[in-house]
């Protein structure tokens, strides 16, 4: 499978970059239909390291309201965050 049919986004939070600074753990925005062995093989080939350990969860999209007061919800989205070999980095910026 193709990196860009697996990996949408690299998510650059306080929390992720201190999880990538010292457990060197990244944190990618994902499709909903991808699995773990995909994800580890899309960040693999695409940068190029060694991935130990992939976590996945699913968010649930916010709560929000409308311009006309009505409730609505925002998108889910499916997060991964995976552990690379010791040594390895991912240089993002």
């Amino acid at each position: 499978m193709q990196a860009d049919k697996v990996l949408k986004l690299v998510r650059l939070t306080e929390k992720a970059s201190k999880l990538s600074s010292e457990l060197g753990q990244y944190t990618f925005e994902v499709f909903k239909f991808t699995n773990k062995h995909q994800i580890a093989e899309a960040v693999e080939k695409t940068f190029k390291v060694t991935v130990r350990r992939v976590n996945v969860m699913t968010i649930r999209g916010k709560n929000k309201k409308s311009r006309t007061g009505r409730p609505t919800i925002g998108s889910d989205y499916k997060k991964a965050i995976v552990t690379l070999k010791a040594g390895d980095k991912i240089e993002l910026v």
